[in-house]
């Protein structure tokens, strides 16, 4: 008996960290209240104005709030909404100070170490701004619709993209592909480092870059927020493809349940075109076609 005692200990020690955090519904049923984190500064996502929290991702939440409610004891359940820094959110999620995180993020593994996500709601990625009065061959090519069948594609191609100006960060991935795909099409333009997203904006805002490539999520956020937003648009494409989701504490797999079936439910119904649409425009039928995948039976 001694002898095992230490072990059941070492045992229990290793369990109840991971079984701590599975207690969420208890907690809200407790406190009549599900916490919402999210960021003030990543409209169309999440933002603030005049204290309230509005967005895609808060929207989104209160579906989540409108699926709780269903549930036995929470009917009467209140939501608040808790402003976070971006740099110390995840600790806020991790540490059950929120109990979801509305501003969607891109899942990783590392990150999925420390939080859990639920389906995703947005399909970022590799992204492109410039400006309404662009050329439109520039922006016809840079959506991609220019036809690809022989010499003709490759004369279109370059008549688009060549002798333009390319802004892209200096020294990250992104501009290892712009330059790579740029070589590899043979096209003649000229690629412009800069120092981060908001001077990439800037050239394009003020006429010295023609595009600026770049997270696609950042890239919406930047524009909503910038002076000079009304001459500006990122385009619908996205070169590589991203889907983000809302992070939660790690381990609670009844309330991830409640996150995703509410989401899942969203995405079947007739009530989630029009609210994608108010964000984002019109979703293109690969969006569509990629809600129904991301959406559960």
């Amino acid at each position: 008996m001694k002898r095992w005692f230490p072990r059941v200990i070492l045992l229990l020690a290793g369990v109840l960290p991971l079984a701590a955090p599975a207690q969420t519904l208890e907690r809200i049923r407790s406190s009549h209240t599900l916490n919402l984190g999210y960021l003030p500064e990543r409209p169309p996502f999440s933002a603030s104005e005049a204290e309230v929290a509005v967005g895609y991702g808060i929207d989104l939440c209160q579906k989540v709030a409108d699926q709780l409610r269903t549930l036995p004891g929470l009917a009467q359940m209140q939501v608040r909404f808790v402003p976070l820094d971006a740099d110390k959110a995840l600790e806020a999620v991790q540490a059950g100070g929120v109990d979801l995180l509305c501003s969607p993020m891109a899942e990783t593994l590392k990150l999925r170490q420390r939080l859990d996500f639920s389906l995703p709601v947005y399909t970022a990625g590799l992204g492109v701004v410039v400006r309404k009065d662009a050329p439109f061959f520039l922006v016809r090519s840079l959506n991609g619709e220019v036809d690809q069948s022989g010499p003709t594609w490759r004369a279109t191609l370059n008549r688009g993209l060549a002798a333009y100006t390319f802004a892209v960060p200096g020294n990250t991935r992104v501009e290892t592909w712009v330059r790579e795909k740029l070589r590899l099409l043979k096209v003649l333009a000229t690629v412009q480092a800069v120092a981060g997203p908001a001077e990439g904006l800037e050239a394009v805002a003020a006429g010295k870059a023609d595009a600026f490539f770049y997270d696609q999520m950042t890239l919406r956020s930047l524009v909503e927020r910038s002076p000079g937003k009304a001459n500006l648009m990122v385009l619908s494409r996205r070169f590589e493809f991203a889907p983000v989701a809302l992070a939660m504490p790690r381990g609670d797999g009844d309330f991830r349940l409640q996150v995703d079936t509410a989401l899942s439910e969203l995405y079947r119904s007739d009530a989630f075109l029009p609210l994608y649409s108010r964000y984002f425009g019109a979703p293109s039928e690969l969006d569509q076609n990629l809600f129904k995948v991301y959406s559960r039976p």
